[in-house]
């Protein structure tokens, strides 16, 4: 899902027009707003590559989003987050330098078993503070980047982000393709239609060096790349979502993500990839979602432990946080962090809670 802070009114308000009067949000963090004048998301797109690495004018919001699980030579683990959003103020065309009418916001965190430590960037566009390239492709903000190193975007990529707490710098690299999320890139998130295109590279490997809190790691492990554009993702009665990337010990991968409600049951669904590339749609009748057990973090109570059953694919598993505490204390507070699971089948993953 991985919609978490792309929060395009509250940017605006910071960066844009801090003396505008705010108006009421619907849904999470306005991101069930109508999206008046913005390109809709609607089924059939067919996507193209490279272009699509890139940014995608006339939509609303729009992320590049990492995630890995990382694990040193004496088996300590590790997560690592790293993010670039794009938002943009309205639906007119981009203009050039200060008339920019794009914000970028960039996430970066790591987390251990003892630690969890987050830091966040904003940018105006059109000063070359933060954007996106595609020859070679390129995502930056500041000197935060995700690089690419070969000819074939995605397949070669070096990814960074410091902060004063942590830093991390990794070679990621991936011979399988693309995965469409949802039908053939179209993701829905709502009985109401509202959708994101969507696609993942769930099978990057990484290997490089991490440092918290004064340490020096050198780790290696799976990653996971979500890449949405969306104008109006949520309806203004979705307060919040529960989203899972999974790492199976078998080589298959499991998406899955719960879209809470503040009237009627949540909406679910997941895509199903096996360890060549092939992926099936998940519907809500094929799983079992189950908070286990919580903790109290940041003042809130958070389901940190959970089960997950899909009989189809004989999987009966429990994920447990490695760090019940990785919470993203940043403008717009969520928590983000790996997971481990256990039962019928063994992995790692991450999980991304927000609203609650």
């Amino acid at each position: 899902m991985r919609i978490n802070a792309v929060v395009w009114l509250i940017v605006l308000l910071l960066l844009g027009g801090c003396d505008q009067s705010v108006p009421e949000q619907k849904g999470f963090a306005g991101m069930g707003d109508q999206a008046s004048g913005f390109t809709p998301v609607v089924p059939g797109r067919v996507f193209s590559f490279p272009a699509d690495h890139g940014a995608h004018a006339g939509f609303r919001i729009e992320w590049w989003y990492v995630t890995a699980n990382l694990k040193d030579q004496q088996g300590r683990e590790f997560g690592v987050q790293w993010t670039l959003f794009r938002s943009a103020l309205n639906p007119a065309p981009e203009l050039a330098g200060w008339g920019s009418q794009t914000i970028w916001l960039g996430h970066a965190a790591v987390t251990s078993a003892t630690a969890h430590h987050a830091a966040e960037r904003y940018a105006r566009g059109g000063v070359g503070q933060a954007g996106v390239g595609l020859t070679p492709f390129e995502a930056w903000i500041d000197d935060w980047q995700f690089v690419s190193h070969s000819q074939d975007p995605l397949s070669d990529m070096q990814l960074s982000a410091k902060d004063k707490s942590f830093s991390y710098q990794l070679h990621l690299t991936a011979s399988r393709p693309l995965v469409l999320q949802g039908d053939k890139g179209f993701s829905q998130k709502s009985e109401q239609g509202q959708a994101s295109y969507y696609y993942s590279q769930p099978f990057f490997q990484a290997s490089g060096t991490l440092q918290i809190d004064g340490q020096t790691y050198t780790v290696s492990g799976p990653a996971w790349l979500d890449r949405e554009w969306s104008s109006q993702p949520l309806t203004a009665n979705q307060t919040g979502w529960d989203w899972f990337s999974l790492h199976l010990d078998s080589g298959a991968h499991v998406m899955l993500y719960r879209m809470r409600q503040k009237d009627g049951a949540p909406y679910l669904t997941g895509t199903w990839i096996d360890a060549d590339g092939q992926t099936q749609t998940l519907h809500s009748g094929q799983i079992t979602l189950t908070p286990e057990d919580t903790a109290s973090v940041a003042g809130r109570s958070m389901p940190v432990r959970w089960s997950i059953s899909i009989p189809d694919k004989h999987l009966d598993i429990r994920l447990s946080a490695l760090n019940p505490n990785a919470w993203m204390n940043l403008r717009i507070p969520y928590w983000e962090g790996p997971v481990n699971i256990s039962g019928s089948h063994t992995g790692n993953g991450y999980l991304e809670m927000t609203g609650y």
